[in-house]
Parts: structure tokens; sequence; C-alpha cells
């Protein structure tokens, strides 16, 4: 469990004359209970690391208000999340070029260091916002009501937020999304979803990345689908490779649904 969340500096930020979410940062609200315990038998010793209740109902209070302000301005607002290197940024690359100009983007970029990914996602004409977690492992509401300040957001527009990746930290923490969006790349195995069941448990959609190594990998996507709707029966699975494009129709239609379901936008292009 994370030890710190970055956090910055407090204030409000306009869209179009309005307010974003307000927000207060009080003294200690993200900060993590630490219980050392005596010895166990067999001369052992454990730590149980414990996330207060109020730290999440802190936060769960802020992605509140970032919603309702979502909603209110017709934004589709996904939190984009998967275990380091499964696609996150490679996938907005390939999204952001079969979009091309018809459709209004932003991100909000997570990491712990660097802004390489955000820098990415400038080259290609894209706004995007960097935050630099330090050594935490995940985004809260409290940055992305910051973050959400520093773009210039419209009614109709899709603003991903590319969480830090992890598959344990980014589960707890609300954003304020509309939609959880988890990749589960082909080369990860197909038990991730029985070892990490809380991730994908919350998944809107289920993206099976890099399909075009399947050949190549020893990987049963029966079984990787299978573990999957064990945790949650729900949610949707799509496989595409961002590499060739394999299975982007797929999920641009996905996009396309979402989107029009926030408000009276435009349909994406085919």
């Amino acid at each position: 469990m994370c030890v710190e969340c970055g956090c910055g500096s407090q204030g409000e930020g306009k869209m179009g004359g309005r307010v974003l979410p307000h927000h207060h940062h009080d003294e200690g609200d993200h900060s993590v209970s630490h219980e050392s315990h005596g010895q166990e038998e067999g001369g052992g010793s454990h730590r149980r690391i414990s996330v207060e209740q109020d730290i999440l109902g802190k936060n769960n209070r802020i992605a509140r208000g970032n919603r309702d302000f979502f909603t209110a301005n017709g934004l589709l607002v996904l939190n984009l999340l998967s275990s380091p290197g499964s696609g996150k940024t490679t996938l907005l690359e390939r999204t952001i070029g079969a979009l091309g100009n018809k459709v209004p983007l932003a991100v909000i970029e997570g990491d712990q260091e660097t802004s390489r990914d955000a820098d990415r996602i400038r080259r290609l004409g894209v706004p995007a916002v960097q935050i630099n977690t330090g050594a935490g492992c995940h985004l809260d509401a409290h940055q992305v009501a910051h973050a959400v300040g520093e773009l210039a957001l419209v009614p109709g527009m899709i603003l991903v937020i590319e969480n830090v990746g992890n598959l344990v930290c980014p589960a707890l923490f609300d954003l304020g999304e509309t939609a959880r969006v988890v990749l589960f790349s082909v080369t990860e195995g197909e038990d991730k979803p029985l070892k990490y069941p809380r991730i994908f448990r919350d998944a809107d959609l289920t993206l099976l990345t890099k399909a075009d190594l399947l050949p190549h990998l020893d990987f049963e996507v029966e079984r990787a689908e299978n573990a999957l709707r064990s945790v949650n029966p729900g949610g949707e699975i799509l496989s595409l490779s961002s590499r060739t494009g394999e299975g982007m129709e797929g999920w641009l239609s996905w996009l396309s649904v979402r989107r029009t379901g926030v408000g009276t936008v435009p349909d994406l292009p085919a």
C-alpha cells in the first residue's frame, strides 16, 4: 500500500466560465496507518498496513464533486488502469489517430516520475497534464480535480485519466470517472483476475491487449475470460492490438456508445 499520494496545492479551476469542483485538503487527509504487531509463533513477525476509513471517505466526497461536474458538462471520463507495460499509452496514441480531429480529447497522465507519457500525447496535438506521484502508487480524486483545472475542457470531450501502472492501489480510489477500463495484457498470464480481483471486479470494460502476440504465447483466451467472468460477471470484455489495429473497431464502438450516454453529442466517426 502506498504511503504518499503526492497531492499538490489546493485551488479551483474553471471550464467555460464554470467553477470546477471545490475541495479542501485537510491536514492528514491522505495519511496511511501502519500498525506493527508482535512476534507470531515460530519467531516470525508481520506488519498490517491498513487504509483508514476516513481517507477513502474524504476521497469519495471529492470524487462525487468531480463526477457531478463531469456529468453536468457532458464529459466522458475514463479511468484507464493496468499493470505497467500493458499498453495504456500506446492504446491512447492509436485511439487519437483513429478519432483524428473529429472528437475533442484530453488526457491526465499519472506516473511516479518523468513526463514521458504526457509528452507522447502532446506530440499528437492532444492536451495532457502530467501528475508525478513520487512514492505514491495511484492517483486520487484530489489530484484529478487539480489537473482538470489545467485543461481547457469542452462539453462532449473525452477525458482519459491514465492511472499509475499498478493492479492494487488504484482500484481503491474513485476519481469521479464515468467508467473504469482495465487493460489486461496477454503477456501477463490468464490468472491475473484471480490474483488481483478488486481491480477487475470494478471494471466496466476489460481490454485484452497485445492480441497480436497470442500465436507466440501459451495464453488461453478462454481461460482468461472465464477468470474475468468469475470475478466480474457483468463486465464487458474486448480483445485488441494497438500495434496492428486488430479489434480497434470494437473499442471505438464502445467509446461511441458511452459518449452518447453522457449527453447529446455527435457520434464518433466510423
